[in-house]
């Protein structure tokens, strides 16, 4: 069975037996590679939003750095936030 020309000006042209996009006498083996390590990123990414886990970039044992920073921040924001209705209070009764 012959292929289905999708995109000639790029040369992609589509296998109706397997139902892949491919370019016409070239593999595809360097993208599907690339869509893996992006793949990976995004699921690491994904898994920041828990804090929790071990992530790609990171030295081991270090699997709740995210937890503690997101305390340690909330913590100064707290702070400050009150500290600025305690001075605003304190201008307020002069």
């Amino acid at each position: 069975m012959g292929y289905i020309q999708v995109l000639p000006e790029f040369g992609l042209v589509a296998d109706p037996v397997v139902g892949l996009v491919t370019t016409a006498g070239a593999s595809l083996a360097p993208i599907l590679d690339e869509i893996g390590e992006v793949e990976k990123i995004a699921d690491d990414i994904v898994g920041m939003l828990s804090g929790e886990g071990n992530f790609l970039a990171s030295f081991p044992h270090r699997e709740k750095s995210l937890v503690y920073a997101g305390g340690v921040t909330a913590m100064w924001y707290g702070m400050a936030v009150g500290l600025l209705i305690a001075g605003l209070f304190a201008f307020a009764l002069i």
